[in-house]
Formats: structure tokens, sequence, C-alpha cells
């Protein structure tokens, strides 16, 4: 049949209203039932990461029941009521042993995760560490300490699900650089903790693992991004996380929390073998650092971390060992504080905390000096907010193909979705209204150019 003879046959039935609704009807059924197929399928592998968690939590639960038949005389509330200087002096000398502290905390884990939703995975490599840990003659600065492990920090022969459906099955065939390290300072590595899904936001829920509570009140979160941690930590299911932060999110759950955290200086720790969904992004600096319950327990993980091994690992990393007699020193110093930046209105008890830090400083022999932050506005809308989403959030929004989006973070979502031509045309109506929105939108819509990002490099360089 000629193209001619085709177009004959098939222009009397373009003409019928009744064949035009059937192919409109037919072709919004296709699109509703391939919706439907694929949104089944998202909720499929959910369903199996689901399943996958409870059997590993499963596992967890026989292996610390195992050991407390085996060793029914264990002190498991003497090891958890320990600090972590105090424990890893007693593992060192020989008065505890590392399999006594792991099943202490493993069990005491498992009581927290039914309370509040914070372990995502048991690390089931934790138990061949206890056993590398028998051969090795020389005890590390961790020795038999265990660790929990933020949810997109590779451990090898686990998932790091960054909260996304797209990352699912992805078994890691290797440590990250930072377990690899912990694991030569004599650490055990035990389980994942929970996130928000992305891990841009304060919050910790995403539609893989659900909802993280705080627990010191479950009807508040715990913070994000490193909310797992915080929760397990402040529960007492662990004494040393490791977590990130590009905006808060190893201060949030810490302050949320009751706990003490660190983001290191940029680069001074290795992120190789860390997934994220703005990958590439290097305006702004994300860091790995320690989350525990006090600053002598950040002071010795970072003393374990700054070592041969990392520089080795990963060259990129400034071969920069911890500063013991900086650390220790005695010698007054100069602090600066402000109670207010002149951006972020602090809660009164944020402003009380620095007035009482302030003081116990001062009593302390320091020399204390008020300063406002310079150029605030400029700082976090120019610098900070457009140089983590300089290309307009393309990679972010990229990253929910094949998802559901988490209540709780759609209202975001749907603000980095927007055409950018939409943000700059909202940005200049609510300017007179809403002026710090109107920056925001207008920082969301990225830089628009390669010269514009070198620019704003350079501006991010100099400050």
């Amino acid at each position: 049949m000629t193209q001619e003879q085709l177009w004959q046959v098939l222009d009397p039935l373009w003409a019928d209203p009744r064949v035009l609704s059937a192919l409109f009807c037919g072709s919004a059924a296709t699109i509703v039932l391939l919706k439907w197929l694929g949104h089944r399928q998202i909720q499929q592998k959910m369903e199996e990461a689901r399943r996958t968690r409870d059997l590993a939590l499963e596992r967890m639960e026989k292996a610390a029941r195992r050991f407390k038949q085996e060793n029914p005389g264990t002190q498991t509330a003497h090891i958890l009521s320990l600090t972590m200087v105090e424990l890893a002096e007693k593992l060192k000398e020989g008065s505890l042993s590392p399999e006594s502290v792991l099943y202490s905390y493993i069990g005491k884990a498992l009581e927290v995760n039914q309370e509040v939703n914070c372990v995502i995975d048991f690390v089931h490599g934790c138990e061949d560490q206890l056993q590398k840990l028998k051969k090795q003659k020389e005890k590390g600065l961790l020795y038999g300490i265990p660790v929990s492990i933020k949810d997109h920090i590779d451990c090898k022969g686990h998932v790091s699900t960054g909260g996304l459906v797209k990352f699912l099955g992805q078994v890691k065939e290797e440590d990250s650089v930072i377990v690899q390290v912990l694991k030569s300072q004599g650490a055990i590595p035990f389980v994942k903790t929970n996130i928000p899904q992305t891990m841009i936001n304060y919050d910790c829920s995403n539609l893989i693992f659900g909802q993280t509570l705080n627990p010191l009140n479950h009807q508040k979160t715990p913070g994000g991004s490193s909310g797992g941690e915080g929760a397990l930590i402040a529960g007492g299911g662990s004494l040393l996380g490791i977590g990130s932060d590009v905006a808060g999110s190893i201060r949030l759950p810490s302050s949320f929390c009751g706990l003490c955290g660190l983001k290191p200086t940029g680069f001074r720790i290795s992120k190789l073998g860390v997934i994220s969904p703005i990958a590439g992004m290097s305006s702004v600096i994300g860091m790995l650092g320690p989350i525990a319950r006090d600053v002598d327990s950040l002071a010795l993980c970072m003393k374990a971390l700054l070592c041969e091994e990392m520089f080795r690992l990963d060259p990129t990393v400034p071969p920069i060992p911890f500063d013991e007699e900086v650390y220790t020193s005695s010698k007054p110093l100069r602090i600066g504080y402000y109670e207010e930046d002149g951006y972020f209105q602090p809660s009164p008890s944020m402003k009380r905390a620095v007035q009482q830090t302030r003081k116990l400083l001062q009593e302390a022999g320091h020399t204390i000096v008020p300063f406002a932050p310079p150029k605030i506005d400029y700082m976090v809308d120019e610098l900070f907010t457009r140089g983590i989403f300089s290309d307009g959030a393309a990679h972010l929004v990229d990253s929910f193909k094949g998802d559901i989006v988490d209540p709780n973070l759609k209202s975001q979502f749907n603000t980095y979705r927007l055409p950018a031509l939409l943000k700059r045309i909202l940005a200049i109506i609510l300017k007179p209204i809403y002026p710090r929105i109107a920056r925001d939108l207008s920082a969301l819509c990225g830089v628009g150019s390669a010269k514009n990002l070198w620019d704003q490099h350079v501006a991010v360089a100099v400050g």
C-alpha cells in the first residue's frame, strides 16, 4: 500500500469524532497504566530493601542473643556506661574484650532502633573484623570500639542508598577510605544508619526506611541529614558515629540530640567511597566527621583518622596529622563570637548557650571578642546557596527519576524543579514583600554558564 492509499483509508477515520475520542481515551489509559506500572516497580524495589533490612536486624538479634547465652556474666550495663576514652583504655589493657563491647552495643542498638527507627543495616563484616583484631599485634587507637556509619558511606557488601531508589541494589565491592582507616585503627563498623531522602533536608525521613524519631522526644526530629547517627548515639546504641555535613548535617543532629559533633575543615578527611545526589558540586565543601557523646571522643576519633593510612589511601588529603600539642595546650586564646549573625534568627536556648559558653571561656582566661559576620546576605545567598545549586538544582531533580518524593521533601522538590525563568519572575514579584525568599529563589536559578561558575569559584575563594 502506498502512502497516498494509506491516507485515503485513514482520512475518513480522522473525521469521525468517535474514533478520535477512542484514540484519546486509549492513549490516556496507556499513560496511566505505564505510570502505575512504574510506581509499582518502585514500590517493589523499596519493599525488597525493607525485607533486606529486616533480615539484617534479625541477624543482629541472633548474634546478640547467642553471645549473651554463651557469656551470661557479661556486664552489659557497665560497658554501656563507660565513655569512649574509658572504653578504649579498658580494651587496650585487656580488662574488657572487643566481643563483650560489640555485642553489648549490638543489643542496645536493637533496643534503640525499635523505639526510633534509626538502623537500616547490620554490617555483617563486623564479626570478621573481630577475628582480625585477635591476630593484630598492634592495637590501634580505636581498638575494639564499635562505630556506626551513615547510610551513604560505602561498606563492603552493603548498599549506600542516599534514601533514593536509584541506588538500591548497588552492592559495594569495597569499603570507603574512611571505613578502611577506621578498621586499620581497630574500630568495628557494625551498623548503618538512616538519612533523609537525598540528604538535603534537616529532617530524617525517606520512603524506603521511614521516619527516624528523636530518642529524647519522639514528637521531635533528630535533625538531618545525619539524623540516624544522632538518634542512635543519643539513645545509647552507639558511642561513635561517622556522619557528613554540607549545611549542618552533623551539627544539627548533634544539637537536636544533645551530642557533640565536628565538621572538619574541607578536604581534611577522605570522601572516596561516598555517594551523593549532587556529586560534582565544588563551590561548597561537604565533609565527613565524627559524632559522639563528648569532645574527648571526637578528639580521639580525629587522632585515629588523621594517620598515614588515610594519607596513603587518598593522596588528595593533606598529610597533616592531629596536632596534640595545640589540642592539649593551656595557652589563653583569642576567640570571636556572635549571638546573632544577622541572617538566621537564633532561638532563646541557642542565645543562652552562646552566652554561657562565653562566660565559661572568659573565666578560663581566654579573650572573647564580639564580631558580626561580614556580608552575611551575600555569603549565604550568593556563595552558599547559589554554590550548592550552581546547576539550578538539575542534578538533584534528576536523582528523583524513577523514585517517589517523600512528603517531607515535596515542598522543597517542587521549588527546585521550577523552570529558571519562573524562579526569576517569582523572585521579582516577591522582592518587595519577601526579599529573603526572593534572594533564595534567585540563587536557586544557578550560575547559568561555565564562565559564571568559574567567577563563582573565584568569589568563594576570596570571600
